[in-house]
């Protein structure tokens, strides 16, 4: 209907997470397990087959060429013409790693190979590689081929890959020309409409050059209709963690406090229990037993207040052994987790910054939560030494 037509479009803040990994380098961990085994150079050498179909790349290339129908329905081809550090729907088909791309780019073979299957895929998307440096233009079926990749939209996701697998093994100046060729078709030829969310909100940020997406980005906002509705970015990590971000942890003195508050709450059933007794008299009775009551309370306090001290005497090395145990823990807790929130604070920084948005809020929200948990344990341990007293006292005074 109407609302939804014009309704303002979302950006996704996973994707946006995904797509900063991949530019900066995601650490491959697989390194040493996959570093002689080098399958994917292998499969564009011709030595090997790519699984589980059994076929080589020189038959994909030769024979798979112009047969969109195959090219459309097969799904585990792609992850072997354009591999990644990472895993796919394919799980025949392993990751790359540092050292086999560096091996990768050295083989004139395997390059030629690449070159090849990336012409392959853009013709079959209804686009041509005019020169060496990337650029492109429609091909002599872009007509046909367009309306069917606007009807098709899974291959968005294989556009995404051979974007990041172009960067990957040595094309990152390929992939302006690319996302400003769909951005211009999809804009201001209206030729593949339906593209134009994941030309923004993909394709533009596997470009690792900050430049070059933000010309991309101002030429999208030049040719966005309606105006008001592009986006820049996705939404800032707060707003989408709702009100969790906006808690402010609890002051010490009102944690503080508020265990004052219990412990005297737990005095309340002995008063309860007394006027519970009293509920056939009259007001002038249990106001009198009341008042004797609150009294008594008044005494006991004072005895257990002296009854504590006599007891923190005599168990004064057990508790302080207790307590630096208890402090060391604490110690070594807090310790940790400053440990892990550098990292975890110059990644949200730094994908901000990309964005275009402000890191600030997310980085007072870290220390916020970095202050509260050390708060907290501190006033647990003091807790944990009152309860200790007041356990002893009251053992005594029964």
């Amino acid at each position: 209907d109407g609302t939804e037509l014009t309704a303002k479009p979302k950006r996704s803040f996973y994707a946006a997470r995904d797509l900063y990994k991949y530019r900066h380098q995601y650490p491959n961990f697989k390194d040493l397990r996959y570093q002689n085994d080098l399958c994917n150079l292998r499969f564009y050498k011709n030595k090997i087959p790519f699984k589980p179909d059994g076929v080589y790349i020189e038959e994909v290339l030769n024979k798979w060429k112009g047969d969109y129908e195959k090219l459309e329905h097969n799904h585990t081809y792609i992850q072997w013409l354009f591999p990644l550090r990472e895993q796919g729907l394919n799980f025949y088909a392993k990751e790359l790693t540092t050292y086999e791309i560096e091996e990768f780019k050295k083989t004139k073979e395997a390059i030629k190979r690449f070159l090849l299957a990336y012409k392959m895929m853009l013709e079959f998307f209804g686009i041509k590689l005019i020169d060496k440096t990337g650029n492109v233009a429609r091909a002599a079926n872009w007509q046909e081929r367009f309306q069917h990749l606007n009807e098709s939209q899974h291959n968005y996701l294989r556009i995404t890959r051979i974007l990041k697998s172009l960067g990957e093994l040595g094309y990152e100046s390929f992939k302006s020309p690319l996302v400003k060729f769909i951005l211009h078709e999809a804009l201001v030829e209206d030729t593949i409409p339906n593209i134009k969310q994941s030309a923004l909100e993909y394709f533009v940020y596997t470009i690792r050059d900050r430049r070059e997406r933000r010309k991309l980005l101002r030429f999208a906002q030049q040719h966005y209709a309606p105006s008001e509705h592009f986006i820049w970015g996705p939404p800032r990590k707060q707003k989408s963690e709702g009100s969790k971000t906006n808690k402010k942890p609890a002051s010490p003195i009102s944690i503080h406090n508020s265990y004052i508050s219990k412990h005297k709450k737990s005095k309340e059933p002995k008063n309860t229990s007394a006027s519970g007794s009293s509920a056939g008299k009259t007001t002038e009775e249990r106001k009198a037993e009341l008042t004797k009551n609150m009294e008594e309370n008044d005494q006991d306090e004072q005895e257990m207040n002296c009854d504590a001290v006599r007891q923190n005497n005599k168990e004064k090395n057990s508790d302080t052994d207790t307590g630096q145990l208890s402090k060391s823990e604490e110690i070594h807790d807090v310790s940790d987790r400053k440990e892990d929130t550098p990292h975890s604070k110059k990644d949200d920084e730094n994908l901000n910054n990309d964005c275009g948005n402000h890191p600030g809020t997310i980085e007072q929200d870290l220390c916020d939560t970095e202050n509260s948990s050390h708060n907290t344990s501190v006033d647990l341990q003091d807790n944990l030494d009152k309860d200790m007293l007041s356990g002893g006292t009251t053992t005594k005074n029964q």
